[in-house]
Order: C-alpha cells, then sequence, then structure tokens
C-alpha cells in the first residue's frame, strides 16, 4: 500500500501524505473507512509512530481524513478534497501556461507538449 521511497528528497511523512491522497482520490480508500493505526503502519515500514502521526495530522488539517477519539482515523468525503485537490492543479497549469507563453511557446505546440505528457503517463487509452 505505502512504499517509502529513501532516496526521495522530500521527508518521509511528505511520501506518506502523498501516497494516501493518491489512494482516497482514486477511491482506493473509501469514505468512512479505517485508516490503519499509527501503530500498525509505523511498524510495517519500520518508521518512529511520530513520523506516520505528524503525516495523519496533516492529512486531517486538509480533509483527506477524521479522527474519533479512541476509535481511530477514518477516510473522510472525498468531494470537497478531490475539488480542493483539482483547483490547486488548475493554478499550477495555469502557471505553468503563462510561463510558456512567456517563452515564446505557441498554443498548438503547448497543447501537443500537454497531449505528449499525458501519452507518457498513461493517461490516454
Amino acid at each position: 500500500m505505502i512504499l517509502i521511497d529513501h532516496k526521495d528528497r522530500r521527508p518521509i511523512y511528505e511520501q506518506i501524505i502523498e501516497r494516501f491522497e493518491q489512494l482516497i482520490l482514486c477511491g482506493a480508500l473509501e469514505k468512512n473507512s479505517p485508516m490503519p493505526s499509527v501503530r500498525s503502519l509505523a511498524m510495517e515500514l519500520s518508521l518512529n509512530p511520530n513520523t506516520i502521526q505528524r503525516a495523519y495530522q496533516e492529512l486531517e488539517r486538509e480533509g483527506y481524513i477524521y479522527t474519533i477519539k479512541g476509535k481511530g482515523s477514518f477516510v473522510s468525503e472525498s468531494a470537497q478534497t478531490a475539488d480542493k485537490k483539482r483547483q490547486e492543479i488548475k493554478k499550477e497549469i495555469r502557471a505553468s501556461v503563462e510561463k510558456a507563453l512567456l517563452a515564446g511557446i505557441s498554443p498548438d505546440e503547448l497543447r501537443s507538449m500537454l497531449e505528449q505528457c499525458i501519452e507518457e503517463e498513461g493517461g490516454i487509452q
């Protein structure tokens, strides 16, 4: 479920956050389903429980999960979270488009570049 890349320059808790975000947004983790306990995930990944706890706190702050005291953490309704993520991505794309246009890349060339990127990621069937 969660793989840690120790060669990645990002902190481990950020890698955990990113992977859970992906699992929640794609529907692999259903709404209201329980998250692995901090202790069990820490043991499974051979990490300090504080690292997992930090990731869970951030996921909760961003609205991906919610916690019930004494019961654990659960996946929240992802519709709002997915919309927020889409808006974030749209903002990033807009900034990249602006940079590309300022660099003299034509709109047609930019579309072609985007399609190529999507194809390379396997997004076009």
